[in-house]
Parts: structure tokens; C-alpha cells; sequence
């Protein structure tokens, strides 16, 4: 998006120093238009003048009006496979036939979500993991990490530079991180009652953990001003479209999500405060991508994969429980996760699939 509306000669896009670069990087750009996933499901909705949450039909209306700065538009569908059918079915014209200088860019972690009408409009622009190496000369240069801990973060992150740049801007967060991940690796020696009420103890601390990371920072922008107060949206990952400007990036549901409810038996660091639908959501699907990354750790440290673990700090307790859990229950709990992450993509309960999950977490033989 930078590159598209960036004013330097083209040889030169994004120089990330002429005004239009520097609107882009604050957001505020007024021919760039984002739209992502909202409400408690986390969809991508068809929208419209009387739907609570902005949806496609509203981008649509957006990207018939003439262009603020006189050159060109780009709009941003941010985890575009989180479109529901009716979404997906109201962009397709717009996708075959875009308004003149204009570039759409689906951002997609699935790109099998997408209908095969709207892959087809698309060229895919494949986004794949930065090196570790490569992660800490981009933290140099942002200057945000002393070289320990750039090279830590650079691990962590697992080859995406975007969480790494956050990681460092939000110290607070890779604390959070390291305790959820030590409570991870304890609930392999909890009984079953132990371990559901751990999880569902985590989800505040998870969702902490986004919003230290920015997980939060465009859902108001999702929710129509005159409801900012009852509703939340959230953003997601990354596909592109040509054609006059559209695309389909590919680095890696259903209906609108209804109304907000709150799970009474969760309660937050403060207490029994009640905790909306979206926040929940978001929460699970925080820890569930920690999760993947810890069973991923213990595969590599038992199959001898040591030097690539994420997070070299925890490697004792890693090597510890690789030792003690059954061999190859690491990456059949791998998959699980996989799977877990699907379902929960799909509007599915994210109380049962967290549930579900943590009873599916390998156990220490000696406490079996």
C-alpha cells in the first residue's frame, strides 16, 4: 500500500519519507481503506447502511468515491478468509471490475476459505518467514532492541518480523508470553479438573497479551461510531487482486457474529469482571497460536531440532517435559491445535475448543 500511493519517483517506492508514506504509517492516509475481521465470530461481513458492523458492502461504497490525493486508492480486506459466503458473493463484482486505480488486497492465512470465484479474480502474492538473522538487523535498524535481545526476539517471533518490531515496543508482552507458556508446560502434569480450570485462567492473561501486542488497535475502527459502545471488531492477518488493481496474498465462516454475550464463569486480573464474546475469542485464538508454538518447541527438542526452538530461555523445562511425555504425542497434539484453530476460525465455541484442547495436551508419564 505504501509502494501504491507513495509520491518518490518508482524506483524509488516506498521512501517511507514523503507525506504520503508518513500517512500510511500513522493510518491515516485518506485514499487507504481497511476492513477486517468483527464482532464475536471475527468475520469478514456483507455489511451495509443498517448492519452494526462495517462490512464489504460499505468498502464498496468507500471505493466508488473519487480519490482524496488525486492518485491512487488501495483497500486492505485483513483476514479475508474470515469472509462469510455472502461477503465473499457481494465483493465479486468489484473484484472483476474495480474502479479505475484501484488495488484491493485480500489478506488471506487460508487461502482454501476463499470461494474458488474470488481466488480466481486474484494473483497470489506468497509472503514467506524471514530469517532469525534477518529479524534482528531489522530490529537494529528500527533501533528498538539491544542485540540480546534482538536476537531472542528474533527466535520468538518464529520468521515474522511484524511480531518481533511488536515484541520490542511491548517488553510487558514477552513477560506474558513466557508465564503463559510456562502454564502451558505445567498442565502436562495437572490432573484433567486442573488443567480446565487453568486454561480458562489463562484466557485474561491471553488476552492481555494481544492487546499489549496491538490486538486490539483497529477493532474500534471496525464498529460503526454511533454503536462504538456495544461492539468490537477486531483485526486479522493477510490475499491481493490485479486486474486494474486487484489481489491475493498467501502467507499461510459463516454469519455476522450476533449479539455480545459474557461467559460468567470468566474472570479477569481485576475479578469477576465479565468479559465480552469478541474479547474471549480473541483471547483463545492468542493462546491457541502460543499453544502450536510450544508443542512445536518440545517436537524439536525431541527429535534433536534444538538449535531452531522459538524460545531458547524456556529450552530446561522444554527438555524436560519432551523427556517425560509419551514419544510423538507432541506433534499429534500439533495437529490438534491445527485443527483447534479451524474450527475456531469457523464461529465455533471458544470455550470448547480451548477445553477440548488442553484434555488433548500430552500428559507426563510419571503422572499418568
Amino acid at each position: 500500500a505504501a509502494g501504491l500511493l507513495c509520491t518518490a519517483p518508482l524506483d524509488e517506492r516506498p521512501c517511507r519519507a514523503c507525506r504520503a508514506c508518513r500517512l500510511v504509517e500513522h493510518g491515516s492516509h485518506p485514499d487507504l481503506h481497511r476492513l477486517g475481521p468483527a464482532g464475536p465470530g471475527r468475520q469478514v461481513v456483507i455489511g451495509g447502511p443498517e448492519a452494526r458492523y462495517r462490512g464489504v458492502k460499505d468498502l464498496i461504497g468507500e471505493l466508488l468515491l473519487m480519490p482524496v490525493e488525486g492518485g491512487a486508492r488501495v483497500a486492505i480486506i485483513e483476514g479475508a478468509d474470515r469472509m462469510n459466503e455472502d461477503a465473499q458473493s457481494a465483493l465479486l463484482k468489484t473484484l472483476e471490475e474495480p474502479p479505475a486505480g484501484v488495488t484491493i488486497l485480500l489478506c488471506a492465512d487460508q487461502e482454501a476459505r476463499l470461494l474458488p470465484t474470488v481466488r480466481s479474480r486474484c494473483f497470489r502474492v506468497r509472503l514467506g518467514l524471514v530469517g532469525a538473522r534477518d529479524i534482528e538487523a531489522i530490529l537494529a535498524d528500527h533501533g528498538v532492541a539491544d542485540p540480546p535481545t534482538a536476537a531472542r526476539l528474533g527466535r520468538l517471533a518464529g520468521g515474522r518480523p511484524g511480531l518481533a518490531l511488536a515484541y520490542a515496543r511491548a517488553p510487558a508482552a514477552v513477560l506474558i508470553r513466557s508465564e503463559l507458556t510456562r502454564v502451558l508446560l505445567d498442565l502436562t502434569d495437572a490432573r484433567p479438573s486442573a488443567r480446565l480450570a487453568a486454561a480458562r485462567a489463562a484466557i485474561p492473561r491471553a488476552i492481555a497479551l494481544s492487546a499489549a501486542l496491538g490486538g486490539g488497535d483497529a477493532e474500534a475502527a471496525q464498529v460503526r461510531p454511533s454503536r462504538r459502545r456495544a461492539a468490537g471488531a477486531a483485526p486479522s492477518p493477510t490475499a491481493t487482486t490485479p486486474t486494474n488493481g486487484a489481489s491475493l496474498a498467501d502467507p499461510s465462516a459463516t454469519s455476522s457474529g450476533g449479539n455480545e454475550t459474557a461467559d460468567p464463569s470468566t474472570e479477569d486480573d481485576a475479578g469477576p469482571a465479565r468479559i465480552p464474546a469478541v474479547e474471549r475469542r480473541r483471547g483463545v485464538e492468542t493462546l491457541l497460536g502460543l499453544w502450536a508454538d510450544v508443542a512445536r518447541d518440545l517436537v524439536l527438542v525431541e527429535t534433536g531440532g534444538v538449535r531452531s526452538v522459538h524460545d531458547t530461555v524456556l529450552l530446561d523445562e522444554l527438555t524436560a517435559v519432551a523427556s517425560a511425555v509419551p514419544p510423538g504425542s507432541g506433534a499429534v497434539f500439533l495437529a490438534r491445535a491445527a485443527r483447534s484453530a479451524e474450527l475456531l476460525a469457523g464461529n465455533v465455541s471458544p470455550e470448547l475448543v480451548l477445553d477440548a484442547l488442553v484434555l488433548a495436551w500430552p500428559s507426563r508419564v510419571a503422572a499418568a
